[in-house]
């Protein structure tokens, strides 16, 4: 049964709101990542230019291939599989993935989260979601709800807690078809 802090939380989400949670790497806000009023506002919170691209994260693949062009069953096989250290991959995007997604790109950031707040987020709202980490531009990643309160206290309309590993950093980032690392868990 999903808990009930989770289940309002993704009201919120499907109310067009933006929800702080915890992932296996940093704590992320998240949104409907087809309500472009909901990502613009994301994107304002954190002053991020929309060419920069988002991340989705599901719980299951199911949640995240209406959004991508990938047939290869080796390669799908990739998104499914455990890594460690935490990855999104970089996969092409399916056509009608919106822009304020892609950004610049034609291609789509995603990960399977095995997070269990971040999970059950996705499940109860019934997709994936926007997942970026919760922190202002140039400043670090939050790691702690408190650091969340004092980088957007008032601007989000929900702030689910959690775990995060002690040592955990910001996924890496892979091609999905090249397998080329762009950002190391490291960076």
């Amino acid at each position: 049964m999903i808990p009930w802090p989770v289940r309002q939380a993704a009201r919120h989400l499907q109310a067009g709101g933006i929800v702080a949670y915890p992932t296996e790497t940093v704590y992320g806000l998240g949104c409907d990542p087809l309500d472009p009023d909901a990502v613009s506002r994301l994107l304002q919170l954190k002053q991020r230019p929309m060419a920069k691209g988002l991340i989705l994260i599901g719980a299951e693949l199911a949640q995240l291939r209406p959004y991508l062009d990938l047939s290869d069953p080796g390669l799908l096989h990739k998104l499914e599989q455990p890594s460690t250290p935490p990855t999104s991959w970089i996969v092409p995007a399916a056509s009608s993935t919106p822009a304020w997604l892609t950004g610049r790109h034609d291609s789509l950031a995603v990960r399977l989260t095995p997070h269990p707040v971040a999970r059950a987020l996705c499940l109860a709202f019934g997709g994936a979601i926007v997942s970026t980490s919760a922190n202002p531009a140039g400043l670090p990643p939050a790691r702690s709800a408190l650091q969340v309160r004092r980088y957007f206290n008032g601007q989000i309309d929900e702030l689910l807690h959690g775990d995060i590993p002690a040592d955990a950093r910001p996924s890496q980032i892979r091609h999905i078809v090249t397998d080329a690392i762009l950002r190391t868990a490291n960076s």
